[in-house]
């Protein structure tokens, strides 16, 4: 369809240097993508406006016009349900009083009946491009703030997901005598204000408010507005991540380390010995203008010393001294630059400039720069560990890649403590080159990456970043803990729809839409990251509960319930099968209370007939891994109290419960194979051998356990919430 007539309205109120639309003029661009508006007529003076009265019929409502009058309402510009002539010219002259010259004009529409108000609108968020706002709407807008966001263009499951996540979802249901809203019909309109954002770039901001429903359920929009602003082309960045020579930077084959140290505690040093310890297979070359030895390896004066070419170089001199490197690095044929030197654009001003040419001298060079400012990689599946902190997690399917670099360490810490496996992990520091997006489309293609973690406080690309996560996501989870979400301050917007925007809450609305699964404090970024790697997607979000205490059972069925999760009631048919089970006395319903028995055996029972049960969808069981603890402790206080007692008894004992925990742990993972459902424990207590993954040979699932309640639940909401995103899209 041909739209030059808008283009040119818009083109001509921005040399005017007028940055709106009438409400007229907004309402003719709605109905011209079928947007349903009331009808209306305009009137300059008390005739012509009594005229437009007849024309209507009575009641009518009357609002005060004018490019500069925005919001009408606040200014006293809207009577509604003017029954009479006399009304109609009081409030005509009420309304010059009240808006001056400013008034241009009037608008008389039929009085719309219908007890439910809803706002549809647009902004223009300036990192994720148009957004689609709809919720509650009317004078109680801005109070209740009852709104969901969405990126454009929008298909049909953002659209339901947005009627899905306002809390006042029921009022589009039957409701007090009228009919369920026509859903069908709103979706168009909010499909429209996609279209017509996509169509015309100027267009700042868009309102619908309110958007009536009559009885019959129809929406009409009986308010428009739309904001202009001429928009600003952004520079394409000039050079794309090749993404090849990205990935060599993890399995190099030969590392310079410039600026290396023997001295403990420099970044030269730590770097160095860090990657030294492992077990890398490729060359090693410290540079250091003072050559010598260090650690058994020559260290060359100068990098033209270095015979053969270097695949990755690993700088940590001054960053006074960084750009004269690039020749020397550009004849070795350097792939990488792993920047660990800090002075660039985190200290503003020079620091800025001194980035920009960086890049631009690798990029001239054919280098990838990672960093500047990070704390450094590693790819555990090659033994390769060049991070400041001397942490090595197990080979495994998590890549995990922190905007910081502490946060990251400390990360990989756990990751080793807990034994869950990394696939890589890059400190992205600056993102002076290489972006977190450009990491999510290099992991998006490589196979060994199973799930996708990060730690962000900013992306450089918000489009770019979205459409990124939302096809990785079709393939596999992206976890996401977004650090600096407090309110710095609302955005400058003319419209209900720009004021209620804020960044945290365009990032959050993205991250849904493109199948993110966010998560609020760092532990939960592995917590995800360990079952996503080691259970089957659940296929629903019902829960059966095996708990060794009735406490326990009822904190986690509550937590489930907080947190969207179903505790299904126990079928007759199960109920019956765990009488044979349990003592006459266990709960009879879910949780499965298996009143204190102590025997593995029959907790093993159980969990099997719950996983056969086709009313649950996964199984949470609590409390009977983690008892040796206890029975260890009880070892020691004997030995402490009684000289007579048998040491190496007790110490059979201790092994002999051992064993059978680790035969517990693999029963699970077996079963979790054979059932394809998740299974997540909680241990009653946990030690210093104690881990969150179990692994059995030859099964493809792991024994997953936690500490507490809380973080198995959350886990869980996780895993239902991807499942079920999977599912729409």
């Amino acid at each position: 369809m041909n739209y030059s007539d808008i283009h040119t309205l818009i083109d001509e109120k921005l040399l005017s240097a007028s940055f709106s639309l009438g409400e007229d003029e907004a309402k003719n661009i709605f109905k011209r993508f079928d947007i349903p508006v009331v009808s209306e007529h305009w009137a300059v003076d008390e005739t012509s406006v009594l005229d437009a009265c007849t024309k209507t019929g009575f009641p009518v409502v009357l609002k005060g016009a004018g490019k500069t009058l925005l919001h009408k309402t606040e200014m006293g510009l809207v009577r509604v349900g003017l029954g009479t002539e006399n009304q109609v010219l009081d409030a005509v002259r009420e309304m010059k009083q009240a808006a001056g010259n400013a008034l241009e004009g009037f608008l008389v529409q039929p009085l719309v009946s219908g007890n439910r108000e809803f706002m549809a609108g647009m902004f223009r968020d300036p990192l994720f491009g148009p957004v689609i706002v709809f919720g509650v709407g009317g004078v109680l807008t801005e109070a209740l703030n009852d709104i969901a966001l969405k990126i454009a263009p929008l298909d049909d499951a953002d659209m339901d997901d947005m009627f899905e996540q306002i809390s006042s979802k029921k009022l589009l249901g039957a409701f007090r005598g009228e009919k369920a809203v026509q859903k069908k019909a709103v979706k168009k309109i909010l499909k429209a204000l996609s279209d017509m954002a996509l169509a015309f770039c100027d267009i700042k901001e868009m309102d619908i408010n309110p958007l009536i429903i009559a009885p019959d359920g129809s929406p009409v929009a009986v308010d428009g507005l739309i904001m202009l602003e001429k928009a600003v082309k952004k520079q394409a960045r000039s050079f794309d991540i090749d993404f090849a020579k990205l990935g060599a930077c993890y399995y190099p084959k030969s590392i310079a380390f410039i600026g290396a140290s023997a001295t403990p505690g420099k970044w030269g040093q730590m770097l160095l010995t860090n990657t030294l310890s492992q077990d890398y297979k490729g060359k090693i070359y410290p540079v250091n203008p003072k050559g010598g030895e260090i650690f058994g390896h020559k260290v060359y004066a100068s990098i033209g010393e270095i015979e053969g070419d270097i695949d990755l170089a690993v700088v940590t001199v001054p960053a006074s001294r960084v750009l004269e490197l690039i020749p020397a690095l550009e004849k070795k044929k350097v792939k990488g630059l792993l920047m660990i030197t800090s002075g660039f654009r985190e200290i503003g001003g020079d620091g800025i400039l001194l980035e920009e040419k960086l890049v631009q001298l690798s990029k001239d060079a054919g280098m990838l720069l990672l960093g500047p400012n990070t704390m450094g990689i590693c790819n555990p599946h090659d033994q390769f560990y060049c991070c400041a902190s001397h942490v090595h997690p197990l080979p495994g399917s998590t890549v995990l890649v922190c905007q910081s670099g502490n946060m990251g360490t400390q990360l990989l810490a756990f990751a080793e403590q807990k034994d869950i496996g990394i696939r890589a992990f890059s400190g992205s520091g600056n993102e002076a080159m290489v972006t977190i997006e450009d990491y999510m489309e290099a992991f998006e293609i490589d196979t060994l990456t199973k799930t996708v973690v990060l730690y962000l406080e900013s992306v450089k690309n918000g489009a770019r970043f979205f459409e990124s996560s939302k096809r990785v996501s079709k393939k596999k989870p992206v976890v996401v803990l977004k650090g600096g979400r407090t309110k710095a301050g609302e955005k400058a917007a003319s419209s209900h729809t720009g004021a209620m925007a804020s960044d945290i809450r365009v990032f959050d609305a993205a991250c849904r839409q493109a199948g993110i699964i966010q998560v609020d404090a760092p532990m939960e970024l592995l917590d995800l990251s360990a079952v996503f790697s080691s259970l089957p997607l659940p296929q629903g979000n019902r829960v059966a509960i095996m708990t060794l205490g009735g406490g326990w059972g009822v904190v986690t069925a509550d937590l489930c319930a907080e947190h969207g999760l179903i505790v299904p009631d126990l079928s007759r048919d199960i109920i019956e099968r765990l009488n044979k089970i349990l003592p006459p006395f266990w709960s009879h319903e879910n949780p499965v209370d298996i009143v204190g028995e102590g025997n593995f055996e029959v907790a093993k029972i159980c969990m099997e007939e719950l996983l056969k049960w086709d009313g649950c969808d996964v199984v949470l069981h609590l409390g009977v891994h983690g008892k040796r603890i206890l029975g260890d402790k009880m070892i020691q206080s004997v030995l402490k109290i009684d000289p007579n007692a048998d040491e190496l008894q007790l110490n059979a004992f201790r092994k002999m419960m051992l064993d059978v925990e680790q035969d517990y742990t693999q029963y699970v993972a077996r079963l979790t194979q054979q059932y394809q459902k998740p299974v997540l424990g909680v241990s009653l207590l946990t030690d210093g051998i104690s881990k969150t993954l179990y692994r059995v040979e030859g099964c493809e699932y792991k024994s997953v356990f936690f500490s507490s309640p809380e973080r198995a639940v959350k886990a869980v909401r996780g895993m239902c919430q991807y499942s079920q995103w999977r599912k729409n899209h």
